[in-house]
């Protein structure tokens, strides 16, 4: 079984992407929580950042995540490269479905200036079993919810993610 078969069997990736109505930046707060997952009311994930800092697990995975697979080429805490945009901004550019469409297929922009490919991680576990993740920390971060740097608090990590996670992984 694939990555990507295991996550439509677990429902963390929809077997055609679709464009979602777009997200206000002002709508970003959770409509609800689901064993440490938070969705808006078009059940796309997001974050949950407490008065005190705490960020919710997904959001500290995502940070992880993103720093072991992503910032080589798009910079650290999502800021972008010389080659590279800037993924916090993307985060919030782009649908949701889009997002996960591009890292999966990856993508191609040739101009007369510039040569532009972004690798598919469609069959990387490493990536696609903490896509929702590197969303939400990026989301995040492009609402200037959680600053730049490693989140100082966070939640611990539910034991519905630890077994998603371990289906996802083949564990």
């Amino acid at each position: 079984m694939t990555v990507t078969e295991r996550l439509l069997l677990l429902g963390l990736l929809t077997a055609v992407p679709f464009a979602a109505a777009a997200q206000d930046v002002d709508n970003i707060t959770a409509a609800y929580s689901e064993d440490g997952r938070y969705f808006t009311e078009d059940d796309v994930p997001t974050y949950n950042i407490r008065e005190d800092g705490t960020v919710d697990w997904p959001t500290y995975s995502g940070f992880r995540r993103y720093h072991s697979e992503c910032y080589v080429c798009h910079g650290p805490e999502g800021e972008g490269s010389s080659y590279a945009p800037a993924l916090k901004v993307s985060a919030i550019d782009m649908d949701y479905y889009d997002f996960l469409d591009v890292v999966a297929n990856g993508r191609t922009k040739v101009t007369a200036s510039q040569n532009l490919v972004m690798p598919a991680f469609g069959e990387n576990p490493n990536v696609m079993c903490f896509l929702n993740d590197i969303y939400v920390y990026l989301k995040a971060r492009g609402t200037d919810a959680v600053p730049r740097g490693r989140p100082g608090k966070r939640d611990m990590k539910s034991e519905a993610i630890r077994e998603d996670e371990n289906a996802c992984l083949g564990d």
